[in-house]
């Protein structure tokens, strides 16, 4: 029988300082500093989740909502949404966090990760135990996503 794991198994929470290195020609947080942090708290969900070595094989939604500047303090909070048989799609969010605590949101991002052995060959990936009503949300909404990266595929995109 397949290995199963919970959504709060593999949850993962990142924190940094944006630095003068991180800031574009516009005084924001450059986009592929962003990116970077994205990709890496997604690899960590991932390879939480699989136990194994992952790569990224998709940025499939990146959705900047706002700015964030210098001096902000940047929260990224991963969370595994859907898996099929060896890839896994993570969500994760990320947000601006004032000096009080208050945190508003800055970007949403789904990131599909594969699952591979020492070999780089592809393997399969424990199932996924949904037990809240938002994670079936997001596992419905994964599904959908799923299927349309394969109709993109399909129509060589």
């Amino acid at each position: 029988m397949r290995k199963q794991k919970h959504v709060e198994d593999s949850r993962t929470e990142n924190t940094y300082l944006i630095m003068p290195k991180h800031i574009n020609g516009y005084g924001r947080l450059f986009g592929g500093i962003l990116l970077q942090w994205i990709d890496e708290v997604a690899g960590i969900v991932a390879h939480r989740h699989a136990g194994s070595i992952v790569t990224t094989a998709c940025v499939d939604n990146l959705n900047f909502k706002a700015g964030a500047y210098l001096g902000d303090t940047v929260v990224l909070i991963g969370r595994m949404t859907y898996v099929g048989k060896t890839s896994m799609e993570v969500r994760v969010d990320t947000y601006a966090e004032d000096a009080d605590g208050t945190r508003r949101m800055i970007n949403r991002a789904y990131e599909v990760l594969v699952a591979l052995d020492e070999n780089d060959k592809k393997i399969e990936v424990p199932g996924l135990i949904v037990e809240t009503e938002a994670q079936r949300a997001e596992w419905i909404g994964g599904e959908k996503r799923y299927e349309l990266r394969k109709q993109r595929r399909k129509e060589g995109f």
